[in-house]
């Protein structure tokens, strides 16, 4: 009866999302959560973590949970699994370097993804900290404490650099392999997107409207599902995706099952198969009871 069921059923491979979807308010794996993580994997089913933080932020992550598994960082441009890096897409320099000329002479905030960890500017909270000073003096309604909040959040990841200005750094050697751009200037996110968006040399996703997202064109989290299961001999068919974003949707659309967080963007809930609930009530945790262990 337990054969016919696993070759019903299959073993799964489980990518789940990290913000708004896996993470805690204070940015850790919660005790239920982590409870289900590992039923999951003691049914025999993989887990991979499938996040836009970076290779060391996602590592210590999981180190600090206690959890060992595959993860696929920058929203796909690295995918890593038992000690080895499976893919690793890197923007090249020279793009890189025409990318941070056009950041700096606009004024954007920008965080460089690298092998080395997340490179950030040493006056970036400066530069965050004058445009929401900037947004409220013209909107008074602007929900500046919020701001703030989303701020900090950036200077509370693992393994952060600072640098004065890009010029400074020896790019050839980082490996950088995203650029990520935070704003709270709709207008002026939005004018960078479109200026971006006529590049054929990049790919560009979100996690919230605040934030931009720059690697390589090839550079998506379906894309690197799609490699980490053909990786495993795991069929598409067999994987579920679990997230809450528009960075989420590539690989809701190869995945075999999608659910989407009650907290999800409308867009991200009406292209999954189901919904679960909110990532501060454990929403992880009910979708994998739901759909995996009590499938098998």
């Amino acid at each position: 009866m337990k054969l016919q069921e696993e070759e019903e059923y299959g073993l799964k491979l489980v990518a789940i999302d990290l913000d708004g979807t896996l993470l805690s308010e204070d940015g850790t794996i919660s005790a239920k959560n982590r409870q289900a993580i590992l039923a999951v994997q003691k049914q025999g089913n993989i887990v991979a973590i499938c996040s836009g933080r970076s290779f060391h932020d996602t590592q210590t992550i999981l180190l600090n949970a206690g959890i060992d598994c595959p993860f696929i960082t920058g929203n796909g441009a690295i995918a890593y699994d038992s000690n080895a890096v499976l893919q690793k897409l890197m923007i090249p320099e020279h793009v890189i370097t025409e990318l941070l000329q056009l950041l700096e002479a606009k004024g954007y905030y920008y965080e460089l993804y690298t092998n080395e960890g997340v490179y950030i500017l040493s006056k970036g909270k400066e530069r965050l900290g004058e445009e929401i000073r900037l947004l409220k003096e013209k909107d008074l309604n602007f929900p500046s404490e919020w701001a703030t909040k989303e701020m900090e959040i950036q200077f509370q990841q693992h393994h952060l650099h600072y640098f004065d200005h890009f010029q400074d750094l020896h790019i050839a050697d980082l490996e950088i392999y995203k650029i990520f751009v935070l704003s709270f200037n709709r207008e002026s996110l939005q004018y960078l997107q479109e200026l971006l968006g006529k590049r054929q040399d990049v790919s560009l996703t979100s996690s919230g409207v605040t934030k931009l997202e720059i690697a390589h064109t090839k550079v998506s989290k379906g894309n690197a599902l799609t490699h980490l299961a053909n990786h495993l001999h795991i069929p598409l068919k067999d994987t579920i995706a679990i997230g809450d974003n528009l960075n989420d949707l590539s690989m809701f659309s190869v995945a075999g099952m999608s659910i989407a967080m009650g907290n999800a963007e409308d867009e991200v809930k009406q292209q999954s198969t189901y919904t679960t609930k909110n990532y501060d009530e454990d929403g992880v945790a009910y979708a994998l009871q739901k759909y995996v262990l009590a499938l098998q």
